[in-house]
């Protein structure tokens, strides 16, 4: 046999056993970097959703968006620090919720009260009055659901309606319980009647005056972990990592073939 022949059988024996680890290794290296910038990119927008809150949060209340404005809506104005005047009409949904970090002094499961509410304007919105734990004697939960009477200046946050998911628990008509900040769905579970309902809800701040702690407002989540980088530095170490150990396998394996 030739040195030509030789060499060329001597890099295909050696390219062989190769070709598996090399693939997995640069199928597992690009899955590694993709998550990596995936983290990223949600690095980034959880810092936006940080900002807009506390933005929205430190803000002096603005008067809330009229039906004029709602087709310029978007998630920008989440969190916005707005007020309206009205009154509270019809009965109220119960949004499902547990409260692990309360602002007041009730927590654990129980429900978001959201009440609807019509403004001078004539248009309707629903306004999370607070929450109220689950397990309530019943004179008490009705004293709690029921919203007060005459006229209301309300102050509180923007929150943009959301529709539910294919992972979201159905609504419980009869109970009049929901899982979603679906405001057009809460409406029609109340049979409210209404031209104009407004693409958002408002949760009321925790200054807003209240005859009884309960419902407890002001617990809508405004302080938000942020882990992102350091979910990225791991996949990106781990990406380091594969490349070293695929490169010293491919010196092994260089080795073991001239010895």
């Amino acid at each position: 046999m030739s040195d030509k022949a030789a060499a060329q059988g001597s890099r295909k024996s050696i390219g062989r056993p190769l070709i598996i680890p090399t693939i997995a290794a640069v199928v597992g290296f690009l899955v590694l970097l993709n998550l990596g910038f995936w983290q990223l990119d949600r690095l980034e927008q959880k810092n936006a959703l940080i900002e807009r809150v506390e933005a929205g949060v430190s803000s002096k209340p603005v008067p809330v968006p009229a039906p004029d404005g709602w087709d310029e809506l978007s998630l920008e104005d989440d969190y916005k620090n707005v007020f309206v005047t009205g009154r509270f009409v019809g009965d109220p949904v119960f949004y499902y919720t547990a409260l692990t970090k309360s602002v007041g002094k009730f927590n654990g499961p129980g429900y978001l009260i959201y009440s609807p509410f019509k403004t001078e304007g004539g248009w309707h919105v629903m306004i999370n009055r607070g929450y109220i734990p689950q397990d309530l004697p019943e004179e008490v939960r009705q004293a709690a659901i029921m919203a007060p009477e005459g006229f209301q200046k309300l102050t509180g946050l923007l929150r943009v309606s959301e529709k539910p998911s294919w992972t979201t628990p159905a609504a419980d008509p009869k109970s009049r319980i929901w899982f979603a900040r679906d405001t057009d769905g809460m409406a029609e579970m109340v049979n409210l009647k209404t031209d104009a309902l407004a693409p958002f809800s408002i949760d009321l701040a925790n200054t807003v005056e209240q005859v009884a702690e309960l419902p407890q407002a002001g617990e809508t989540v405004v302080r938000f972990k942020n882990d992102h980088l350091g979910y990225a530095l791991t996949w990106f170490g781990l990406a380091a990592t594969l490349a070293g150990v695929y490169l010293a396998f491919v010196f092994h394996m260089l080795r073991q073939r001239h010895i």
